[in-house]
């Protein structure tokens, strides 16, 4: 009796065509928006079936861009991230289910600030298709809500008004394109 071989697919990520973003809201009015500009994954499937695969993501603290200064470095520092001894937001994937035709859920570890949390996200997937040159292209879209005291980022300064300055929800979106390599 022969032992059916799996066959292990590998996909790149496609930087050109990612983004890493966050929302949080301010004064308990608006929100502000960030993203990080260096982030990676590997990505292994059994052949090109993604419900039986193993992700992991990193995102490079020192890239966080919210478009002012001040506010990245204080996010960068201990009141935050402390991105000095912390410098990587980590996921590590258990499970990635279907929920829907198209929609999945995608369940693992989420390490900021190095704490380590489960957490579950929304996946969107796009398809697979070819481009141009011939590259095999799959494309997500994630999505998810933490609570970032959770990951013991714990800063804030009360409003005369009342409330606080910086919301303890925290929206996460990805889109995420894979090359096939």
């Amino acid at each position: 009796m022969e032992t059916a071989t799996k066959t292990t697919t590998k996909w790149n990520l496609d930087t050109a065509h990612s983004e890493v973003t966050f929302k949080v809201k301010h004064m308990m009015i608006s929100n502000v928006s960030g993203s990080f500009q260096k982030f990676s994954a590997d990505v292994e499937t059994e052949g090109e079936d993604f419900t039986k695969s193993e992700i992991s993501f990193t995102a490079d603290i020192n890239s966080i861009n919210t478009g002012n200064t001040d506010r990245d470095n204080h996010l960068k520092s201990a009141d935050f991230f402390n991105g000095e001894a912390n410098p990587q937001v980590k996921f590590i994937s258990r499970k990635l289910e279907l929920k829907d035709e198209n929609e999945y859920i995608l369940t693992g570890d989420l390490t900021f600030a190095g704490v380590t949390k489960p957490v579950k996200f929304d996946v969107e997937f796009g398809g697979i298709g070819k481009d141009p040159w011939g590259n095999k292209k799959a494309g997500f879209t994630v999505s998810g809500k933490i609570k970032r005291t959770d990951f013991g980022l714990n800063w804030n300064a009360a409003l005369e008004t009342g409330g606080v300055l910086v919301g303890e929800e925290v929206k996460l979106l990805a889109e995420i394109q894979l090359i096939r390599a």
